[in-house]
């Protein structure tokens, strides 16, 4: 028993993991240019950007993790545009997202889950000016797409 109360003791500090997987160089990009986050349950970076002129908002992430591409650390922002299963998205539709990410000279569309992103991958070297760049091209595109799949609805 005394045991099993020692394992469980050990535990208790992972209870807290996304929080304490923090980045605290994204943290401190993110404070320099003002953008103000939250972080979520698996540990990204939650950014809503505020287009007042249109009335809207938009949701955009800033993975809270790095990968390693053949020694480059890559960090991906990614803003969701449309719910494929309410917003609907044909197979003509899906190849104009593909001919559409041709012409980004950042950027391309992907389908994650039930969810349409813009998604900005970039060497996690990026300074606060270019992340916050990606933050900006990532929710206005993201923002435009889900104005033209939905409407006016602003639910992302």
């Amino acid at each position: 028993m005394r045991l099993l109360a020692l394992s469980l003791a050990c535990l208790l500090p992972l209870a807290s993991l996304p929080a304490a997987a923090a980045d605290a160089s994204v943290e401190a990009r993110l404070t320099a240019r003002g953008l103000k986050y939250t972080i979520d349950d698996d540990g990204d970076y939650k950014v809503i950007l505020n287009f007042s002129e249109e009335g809207r908002t938009q949701l955009i992430y800033v993975s809270g993790g790095t990968e390693d591409v053949s020694g480059l650390s890559i960090r991906e922002v990614f803003a969701p545009a449309a719910n494929i299963k309410t917003d609907g998205l044909t197979a003509e539709m899906a190849m104009d997202l593909l001919r559409e990410s041709r012409t980004k000279k950042i950027g391309a569309w992907e389908i994650a889950g039930d969810y349409l992103y813009y998604v900005i991958k970039l060497p996690d070297s990026a300074n606060a000016q270019e992340l916050n760049a990606a933050i900006r091209v990532a929710g206005s595109i993201a923002d435009d797409k889900e104005i033209e799949l939905s409407g006016d609805a602003d639910r992302l």
